[in-house]
This record gives structure tokens, C-alpha cells and sequence, in this order.
């Protein structure tokens, strides 16, 4: 569509998140009324900005805040892991799950169909993203979908492979690490990858991962792989098309601004600071102004693909930053140089202690001893990023079915 098109359709998107809001919540009604409102109503997308923020200890624990619709009509519940403290609920209706989350279509970066054949190992228990991708490729598409989930007792490693290998998969959702996982895991089973499974595409959710990191997956996969940015309490937020220059933001579903994190002012594009996403067309549990805790910037679609919905580009968690010689360095920027090394597998920690870093790594098919390739990663990260670190190589990290933890502070 033309921009102007897309803004005119998210002004009255979210008027009428605004409204619902206003009539069916008492905290949002109270919040607008207590910023001078008196009507659920902004005359420009600028105005936005007048809407106060949702922060996430808010609603973190509580199942009723922000709940619009009566109980008996909600569909389905969600919630986050709670890693960062209690959980956050996520109720939606039945039309939230097929109707307003399917409603548009990005036809020019979900290229499947109904010949396509969809695995999906993501978690089903509790989060959104094993069942958002299911509806996604079900409802929307036509697509067939294995629902492996990841590694859990009816779904091993070694039968996923095996099913991903008998309904010949074309389409691969998961997370960094279990993509590497699988891909490990394969050589072990005996099931040859390119052969026995000839995905066409990977689409990457649920952790943030390096270029660096992809272009190994990309090489080992044999197939396209993209971001795919989205989060339990705001559904799909931004996803590559095929150019990986950045995410584009589904406008359809969401409003995505860049705020300052100290003023908590807007920022123009090209700036970075925290990601404000206000979601569209939600009646069950809408978030409006939701502080995600992310970092990165938004730049005007200049995409060659020609898709004009605003691109942004992602920096990382602001609580995973590592505070090195007096500044912040992005998790991903450190992988992104790490995995620059291709002696050096893709499993490691970062572990911080009194401002010294420490890399754990562990040796990939390379004829380097230990010794050798611990002097070449603090040489490597010193050239690259003027950063002395500590190496350890291990030949024991373990794998993990959950979210890879990579950082430790």
C-alpha cells in the first residue's frame, strides 16, 4: 500500500483500540483519563505520543489489568516464561486467534501455500509461538503443519527429524539455537540434510541471534533463513523478507514506535532507543504503548523487495547488554564477530565478572588445539572489538530444548 494508505488505516486502528479500551477497561480508562483525555480519540499518529506507557511490572502477575472482553469470551491463554520475574497473561478471544490476527496477509514475505509443508518447533505449552505459526500456516495459507514443539517427551529430537524426513518439510519455525540443534543432532541419526530434508526456508523467532550466527545455519540447512521478530503479548511485531535488510514491521497488526529510554520521548528514525509497540484489531487483552524491553531503530522502507511497511532493526535486550571498558555492547554484536571464527562452534556463553568478559566456546571440525584456539578468539575479539577478554575452551556446553542462555552477568 502507499504510506499514506497504511497511516490512514493505523490512525483508525488505533482509534478503535482506543475506544475499546476507554469502554471496556477501568486501568487504560483511568491512565487516558489521567493524561487529560476526555475522549478515546487522537486527531494524528504524532499524538500518539500522548498515550501513556504500559510498562511490563504493571501487568506482570495480573490476568485481569488489561483484560477488555468478559471472561467467559476468551479463547485462549498465553503467558511468558516469567524469566525476568512473574508472568505476564496474554487472553484472547476466538476472533482475536482467527479473525483480526489473520485478517491481513503479507503475501510478499510468506510465500507458502497450501503445497508447502510447515514444521513448527516452537513451545506449544503456555507462549504464543507454536500455535501464532500453526494458525499462520493453517488459517491463513493452507499449509500443513507438524507440530514438533522442542524436544519434549512426545516429540525427541530423533522423531522430529524423522517426521520432518517421511512428510518431506519445506518450511522450518524455530528458535537459533534449536535449528543448530537439529541440524547437529541430524549427522548423529544418520539423516542427511539437503537430501533427506530439503527445507526451502527457515524462519527464526524466540531468541535474537547474529547475522554471523544465520549465515552458519543458511550454509549448514542448505535453505533461505529470516528473522522472524514477534513476542507472546504483542504476536508478530516485524519479519525479513528475502533481502535481510532489517524487519518489517507488520502494519497491519501493530504500530511500532522508537522511544528515548531516559525522557521516554519518540525518536525520528535512524535513532536508537526502546521499541513501543501498540497493537491492532486485539479486543481481548489489547497493548497499547507496551515498553518491550528491546532495542533497536526504525528507518523508512527502502526495501529493493518494494515493500513499503516501515523497516526496523533490532540491537538487542536492554537487560542483556554487557558493560564493557565503560560501554554497552549488544550480545549479538559479540556473537556476530565470535562466529566470524569458523573454528569456533555455535555453542558458547559470555559470562561478565567485575567488567571482565569471558568466553566459553567450544571447538567446530578445526585441527587447532585448545591452546591455539583460545589465542585466536582473545586475538580476533581484540582486532575487532579493541576488547580484551578471557577464553575457555570447553568441549561440554550443553544444549538445551529451552531458550539458550547466553549471557551471564
Amino acid at each position: 500500500m502507499p504510506r499514506q494508505r497504511i497511516e490512514d488505516y493505523q490512525l483508525k486502528a488505533i482509534n478503535a483500540t482506543l475506544s475499546h479500551v476507554w469502554n471496556n477497561n477501568e486501568y487504560y480508562r483511568s491512565k487516558l483519563e489521567g493524561a487529560g483525555f476526555t475522549e478515546p480519540k487522537i486527531e494524528s499518529l504524532e499524538q500518539l505520543a500522548s498515550v501513556p506507557l504500559l510498562k511490563k511490572d504493571v501487568i506482570r502477575g495480573d490476568k485481569q489489568k488489561l483484560l477488555c472482553v468478559d471472561p467467559k469470551e476468551i479463547g485462549q491463554v498465553h503467558l511468558t516464561s516469567g524469566t525476568s520475574g512473574k508472568p505476564i497473561y496474554t487472553a484472547y478471544t476466538l476472533a482475536d486467534q482467527y479473525v483480526y490476527d489473520l485478517l491481513p496477509k503479507y503475501l510478499e514475505i510468506f510465500k507458502e501455500t497450501d503445497a508447502d509443508v510447515a514444521a513448527i518447533a516452537l513451545p506449544y505449552e503456555f507462549a504464543l509461538p507454536g500455535l501464532g505459526f500453526q494458525r499462520l500456516f493453517q488459517f491463513a495459507f493452507g499449509t500443513a503443519v507438524l507440530s514438533l514443539g522442542k524436544g519434549g517427551y512426545m516429540a525427541p529430537v530423533d522423531k522430529s527429524l524423522e517426521l520432518m524426513k517421511e512428510y518431506q518439510a519445506t518450511v522450518l519455525a524455530t528458535t537459533p539455537s534449536y535449528a543448530a540443534l537439529l541440524v547437529e543432532e541430524s549427522e548423529k541419526y544418520g539423516i542427511k540434510i539437503g537430501e533427506d530434508i530439503r527445507l526451502k526456508k527457515i524462519l527464526l523467532t524466540g531468541e535474537g541471534c547474529s547475522s554471523t550466527f544465520r549465515d552458519r545455519l543458511e550454509k549448514w540447512w542448505g535453505c533461505e533463513v529470516s528473522f522472524f521478530y514477534g513476542s507472546t503479548e504483542c504476536g508478530v511485531v516485524g519479519v525479513e523478507c528475502s533481502k535481510h535488510k532489517g524487519y518489517h514491521v507488520m502494519e497491519g497488526h501493530v504500530k511500532v514506535e522508537i522511544i528515548d529510554t531516559v525522557s521516554e520521548k519518540p525518536l525520528p528514525y535512524g535513532q536508537t532507543g526502546e521499541i513501543i509497540v501498540t497493537t491492532l484489531l486485539r479486543e481481548g487483552m489489547p497493548m497499547v504503548r507496551y515498553r518491550t524491553g528491546d532495542i533497536g531503530y526504525l528507518q523508512k522502507a527502502r526495501c529493493v523487495c518494494g515493500i513499503t511497511m516501515d523497516v526496523l532493526h533490532l540491537r538487542g535486550r536492554m537487560e542483556n547488554m554487557l558493560r564493557l571498558n565503560g560501554e554497552d555492547y549488544s550480545p549479538f554484536l559479540l556473537e556476530h564477530f565470535l562466529m566470524e571464527i569458523p573454528d569456533v562452534g555455535m555453542w558458547y556463553h559470555f559470562k561478565l565478572n567485575q567488567g571482565v568478559l569471558k568466553i566459553e566456546a567450544e571447538p567446530f571440525r578445526t585441527k587447532l588445539s585448545d591452546e591455539q584456539l583460545a589465542e585466536k578468539i582473545r586475538k580476533h575479539m581484540a582486532d575487532r572489538l579493541s576488547i580484551d577478554c578471557q577464553v575457555e575452551i570447553r568441549h561440554d556446553i550443553p544444549r538445551t530444548f529451552g531458550k539458550a542462555t547466553r549471557v551471564f552477568n
